[in-house]
C-alpha cells in the first residue's frame, strides 16, 4: 500500500509540476479568484484581454513551480503512516488515502508551497501582471480590489494537488 501511494503521489507531482500541468487542465486551472471577475470582464470589455490571459497563465506557471515540492510530502506521510492508518484506507471509501493525506499533509504543503507560490508568481511575472491588471482597473473603479494573489494561487494549487491525488488513487483502486 504505501508502495502504491508513493508511486501515485509521485506521478500527481511530476504531472502538475511539468509544464501546463495545471493551465491545460480544465478540473484544476487556475482562473481569476470570484471577487475578481467582475475586474476581468470589464478589463476584456476594454481591450486588455490579453493582459488578463497573461496574468490566468503566469498563475498556473506559478502553481506548477510550486507542485514540485508536493511529492517528497506525501512520500514523508505515506512513510509514517500506521498499520490503522493503512487498514482505514484500504477498508475506507474511494477517496480514503486522499483523505489521509489530506489530514497529514496540508499544514506542511500549505507552509512549504506559500513561499514557492510567492517566488514562482514572481519568477514568472504573474505579479506584475496582477498588479498591472488591478491598477488599471483600480484607476477606473470605486471598488479597489488588491486580493492576495500567492494565497490564492496556494489554496488553487493545493486544491489541484489533492484533486489529482484523488485521481491517482482511483487509478490505484482499479488496479
Amino acid at each position: 500500500l504505501k508502495e502504491a501511494l508513493s508511486v501515485g503521489a509521485e506521478k500527481a507531482g511530476k504531472t502538475l509540476s511539468s509544464v501546463d500541468g495545471y493551465f491545460a487542465n480544465a478540473a484544476i486551472k487556475i482562473l481569476m479568484p470570484d471577487e475578481a471577475r467582475q475586474v476581468e470582464k470589464k478589463l476584456r470589455s476594454i481591450g486588455l484581454g490579453r493582459q488578463v490571459d497573461q496574468a490566468v497563465l503566469s498563475m498556473n506557471r506559478a502553481a506548477e513551480d510550486a507542485a514540485k515540492s508536493a511529492a517528497p510530502i506525501f512520500v514523508n506521510a505515506i512513510k509514517q503512516m500506521s498499520i490503522q492508518d493503512a487498514v482505514g484506507i484500504l477498508k475506507g471509501g474511494d477517496h480514503a488515502a486522499t483523505d489521509y493525506l489530506k489530514t497529514n499533509t496540508t499544514a506542511a504543503l500549505t507552509y512549504s508551497s506559500r513561499p514557492l507560490s510567492e517566488k514562482s508568481v514572481e519568477k514568472v511575472d504573474a505579479t506584475k501582471y496582477w498588479n498591472t491588471i488591478f491598477s488599471t482597473y483600480n484607476k477606473f473603479s470605486a471598488e479597489k480590489i488588491n486580493p492576495d494573489l500567492s494565497a490564492y494561487v496556494t489554496e488553487k494549487a493545493l486544491s489541484g494537488i489533492f484533486f489529482q491525488v484523488a485521481q491517482e488513487e482511483q487509478e490505484i483502486r482499479k488496479d
